[in-house]
């Protein structure tokens, strides 16, 4: 079967180690569903993977890509819950120190057929495209848990996205404008700003830039480059949620003085669990949100996709299509 996947990894030429050629078809084992996959979305985590941070060297070569959805053995339609609990694991699988993605122990979603744990498949809405749902598990759940589960949010709030073209940003004014929240994107590229006004945002400002008001909620991905920003533009008792640190994860200040005085809470996100994806696929169908995609490229155009991730030209969603035999 055709899959995209890691060889070999370096920190300065990621793509040098991706290989787009055939892989062995998966084993059946039990308790785990074969799932002929029809699309999948990338993320920043397949480049990191192949700069080969959280893939041990040990494990290649490793089939990439964490999001997806297929048809599985019975023919349904199906969307991929991305994070793999332990063995033995009950409750919130976020929570499992030894959880894991797809890509990171067990092959990824880049591949014409994936094996994927019975029970963290998702029953894909009739009338939600292929391209659509792949986009989900990921980023629109990060998205999702940050909104809805973390920030403890009513509608009408506003809240700062720290960045307006990526997956996550995408997903989270996408989300907070359809739930009724009042939604603020930066962006140091100013065409990127005015789309995601278009998507729903209220307003669009620069890196840094000072804002009309407070805000409620900040919505933080970025890291060291704008966590000053973020913190110094929240109201008192104000939430910052930070589920990555894509500009590092060390800023010059702490602004610890800051969080203590104005009573701010800083909070942690990390993916969502099977439950919150069943109910973000179910508010995207009700609502009729249309996730944002950049590109849909074919599976074996595989490193066109990375690139443009690697390099941060994308809005919204890169997608790649599969067209594996059914029978």
């Amino acid at each position: 079967m055709l899959a995209a996947f890691a060889t070999s990894q370096s920190r300065t030429d990621p793509l040098s180690g991706l290989v787009v050629a055939d892989r062995p078809e998966p084993t059946p084992r039990p308790g785990w569903s074969l799932v002929t996959m029809r699309a999948s979305s990338l993320n920043h985590h397949d480049v990191w993977s192949l700069r080969g941070v959280g893939l041990p060297a040990d494990r290649l070569p490793m089939i990439l890509g964490c999001d997806g959805a297929g048809l599985d053995e019975h023919g349904n339609e199906v969307i991929l819950h991305s994070v793999i609990a332990s063995e033995g694991w009950h409750g919130d699988e976020t929570l499992d120190r030894s959880r894991s993605l797809f890509s990171e122990i067990h092959d990824g979603t880049f591949a014409e057929k994936v094996l994927v744990p019975t029970h963290n498949l998702v029953p894909k809405p009739a009338g939600m495209s292929w391209e659509h749902a792949a986009t989900l598990p990921t980023a629109w759940l990060t998205a999702y848990r940050m909104l809805f589960a973390q920030a403890g949010l009513t509608p009408g709030a506003t809240v700062l996205v720290q960045g307006a073209g990526g997956g996550v940003a995408t997903a989270l004014v996408q989300l907070g404008s359809a739930a009724g929240y009042r939604m603020w994107v930066t962006s140091r590229d100013e065409s990127k700003g005015a789309r995601a006004v278009e998507l729903g945002a209220a307003a669009a400002f620069a890196p840094g830039q000072r804002l009309p008001e407070r805000v409620d909620a900040v919505m933080e991905t970025v890291g060291a480059a704008t966590w000053s920003h973020s913190v110094k533009a929240l109201k008192p008792g104000g939430t910052i949620v930070i589920s990555g640190a894509t500009s590092g994860d060390a800023p010059e200040k702490a602004e610890l003085t800051t969080i203590f005085f104005k009573q701010l809470r800083v909070i942690g996100s990390t993916m969502g669990n099977r439950q919150e994806l069943e109910r973000l696929v179910r508010f995207v169908d009700e609502q009729g949100i249309t996730p944002v995609i950049d590109e849909v490229l074919p599976l074996e155009r595989a490193a066109e996709g990375f690139a443009r991730v690697a390099s941060g030209d994308v809005f919204g969603k890169i997608v790649l299509t599969m067209d594996a035999p059914l029978g």
